[in-house]
């Protein structure tokens, strides 16, 4: 009986019915993509920093950052004979230089220890990151050779210049290339950047590379400079012997340096001594993250605790406007018309209620119990909230798929200002925000389906039929037989 005059009910109020549906239906359609889109803005930011973090790394720890006016600049320092002399006075010089970031300070190697035995912790592997700096070409003759008086020696250009010609005196002519060299614990890579990379050619570094001069490569970097397994790469005035190949285990990021050698080997050509300049750090649960991040900034306070949430806070590209559109502008959209499309529906219920006063009515007088109408009403609103939320549901995952097919792409492109968790300027050489910024790269988006966001929707149908009905049915509860039949008699 029950079921019977509801549907007798719904079929001849399709007009009704069809607003109703389709106001919900597009409210929850909205907020289906949204959320779909949001999670693969948050999937695509994490494979872009993926490789620099590394999937196994909860935090890093890194030195203070230098204040202004510190740190100053790195220059080569040539001897009176290095170098060999052409007959035209000019001298032929080429060296490398292998230096760590003078924009942050390096940590004690001890650290690692210290950051392994806070509460919490399930692994910490340290890393030097450095870079190569070789200076190649040719300066011209001396001042003392030309008859100058000052015996002054022309100075060659700090790191960063590149390509520069002539200049000073008598003319000349230089290059400044530069790579990024990252010493790792080779026997401990499953926390760090190593942790996010696949093997493309030859191996990876392992346990029995320690102290060895070997190195691996980013596939990406070795392709553009011809380099190959087998081969040699000059780190520090060194050759190394190339023993991998290696690339990002995310298909469009980059790895987190151009070149990776055994911990140790880095400490010696480098000069810097038993010291690191980040540690990787991996929590027991997901859960203590925050607790071992004040737990280690206890312990060091002198350190920069940095998480992964902390570092992609200093992404500055698309990605991260991306994220922020979506997360504040599309929640509250949907959050608008969603409350909209409920407003719609209690105001055609109520509307409803009150065309039918002489239906309430007469089924009042021949026994309908308040509870029955209100029921009825509810019961009517509730079918047109889950024909809403079918619609809305198959709108919301065409929507989905439209996306998935079309893979539209967003840029990655990081910040270039100071204060990364580990790193100074681009630019300023080394450092964990130089190897963020080789990150940059094109992120395909996707907008995946998850059960949660399905059940939310029916969720979202039947409370907007509910509270719809809840009006509706109060609204009816109120007529009194008696009056209802006389208003339309």
């Amino acid at each position: 009986m029950y079921w019977t005059y509801l549907r007798r009910e719904l079929a001849g109020r399709k007009k009704q019915t069809i607003i109703v549906a389709t106001g919900l239906a597009i409210a929850i359609a909205l907020v289906i993509i949204v959320n779909a889109l949001s999670a693969g803005v948050s999937a695509a930011q994490t494979q872009a920093l993926q490789s620099v973090y590394g999937v196994g790394t909860d935090l890093t720890v890194t030195g203070a950052q230098a204040q202004p006016g510190e740190g100053g600049g790195r220059r080569f320092d040539f001897g009176q004979d290095d170098g060999s002399t052409a007959d035209d006075g000019t001298t032929n010089i080429s060296q490398s230089r292998l230096m760590t970031d003078f924009m942050r300070g390096t940590l004690d190697s001890s650290t690692i220890d210290t950051v392994a035995g806070v509460d919490g912790v399930a692994a910490a592997s340290g890393a030097l990151s450095l870079t190569n700096t070789t200076f190649d070409g040719q300066l011209p003759q001396r001042p003392s050779d030309s008859g100058s008086t000052d015996g002054t020696q022309q100075q060659p250009p700090q790191d960063g210049q590149q390509g520069q010609q002539g200049g000073g005196f008598g003319g000349g002519s230089f290059d400044v290339n530069s790579f990024t060299v990252l010493g790792v614990d080779a026997s401990n890579t499953e926390v760090g950047p190593l942790s996010a990379v696949s093997v493309v050619d030859g191996r990876a570094l392992s346990t029995d590379d320690n102290g060895q001069n070997v190195a691996v490569l980013d596939e990406t970097y070795a392709t553009s400079n011809d380099l190959a397994v087998g081969g040699t790469i000059d780190v520090g005035g060194t050759d190394m012997s190339i023993v991998g190949i290696i690339a990002s285990t995310g298909s469009t990021a980059d790895t987190a340096a151009n070149v990776y050698i055994p911990l140790d080997v880095a400490q010696t050509l480098s000069g810097a001594g038993d010291v690191v300049s980040t540690v990787y750090v991996q929590a027991e649960s997901a859960s203590d993250i925050s607790a071992v991040q004040s737990s280690i900034e206890a312990a060091l306070p002198d350190a920069t605790v940095s998480s992964q949430s902390d570092l992609a806070s200093t992404v500055s590209g698309s990605l991260s406007s991306a994220t922020s559109l979506i997360t504040n502008l599309g929640t509250w959209l949907s959050i608008l018309v969603l409350a909209v499309a409920v407003v719609l529906a209690v105001l055609f219920t109520i509307s409803g209620v009150s065309r039918r006063t002489r239906e309430f009515g007469t089924l009042k007088a021949i026994g309908w119990s308040n509870g029955r109408v209100v029921g009825q009403v509810a019961g009517e609103s509730v079918v047109q909230g889950l024909i809403g939320g079918a619609i809305g549901l198959v709108i919301g995952l065409a929507g989905i798929l439209a996306i998935n097919i079309i893979q539209p792409t967003i840029s990655s492109a990081p910040t270039a200002q100071t204060g990364g968790p580990g790193g100074g300027p681009s630019g300023g050489g080394g450092g964990f925000m130089q190897a963020l910024s080789q990150t940059t790269s094109d992120i395909v988006l996707t907008a995946p389906v998850t059960v949660w966001v399905v059940v939310a929707a029916v969720g979202l149908a039947i409370a907007g039929g509910l509270i719809a009905g809840a009006f509706g049915g109060w609204r009816a509860a109120r007529l009194s037989p008696a009056e209802a039949l006389r208003s339309v008699g």
